[in-house]
């Protein structure tokens, strides 16, 4: 890294502190995650899943929302439309934040919504996976599965084992 062009002298084995994190650096990320989570989300009455902690939640008095993070994209949804406008404004003065409507693609996911349900697929993901490894054009194949078997809650063994054996 160099030293900016005011800085005109630094004496050998010295070297500059930064005060904040620079976009690009290796701690960046980190440090855009607890600024976002502990400065903002916290103090906004969120609580962070144990489970997953890109989740944050907040639920009272019969209403929730969930916020969910991956590095500078996040996903909002509530059962209350004035919550959502509440906190994508307080986001907005603090971070200066891109609102891109509702949700139709995310990691891999594609989301589709009609008037009765929403549905999630990854058919873009799997053709680019395909597209990559120069299988596009493949003819499929059989799979040695059973695919009449049912899997139940009842206890039934829900995959069967194939014992592979060389001719």
């Amino acid at each position: 890294m160099v030293a900016p062009p005011r800085l005109t002298s630094i004496p050998p084995g010295k070297v500059c502190k930064l005060r904040k994190a620079l976009y690009g650096l290796k701690q960046a990320s980190k440090e855009w995650f607890v600024k976002l989570s502990s400065s903002f989300l916290l103090s906004m009455g969120y609580t962070q899943s144990m489970n997953d902690h890109s989740l944050f939640i907040n639920s009272s008095k019969g209403s929730f929302t969930a916020l969910l993070v991956y590095v500078d994209d996040i996903i909002l949804t509530r059962n209350d439309k004035e919550e959502i406008a509440r906190i994508k404004q307080a986001l907005n003065q603090t971070f200066k934040i891109k609102d891109l409507g509702n949700l139709r693609y995310f990691l891999g996911l594609e989301v589709a919504r009609s008037k009765t349900r929403i549905m999630v697929n990854q058919r873009k993901y799997a053709l680019e996976l395909l597209t990559d490894a120069g299988l596009l054009a493949c003819k499929p194949a059989p799979t040695p599965i059973d695919n009449h078997e049912k899997c139940s809650s009842t206890g039934s063994v829900p995959f069967k084992i194939f014992k592979l054996t060389e001719d």
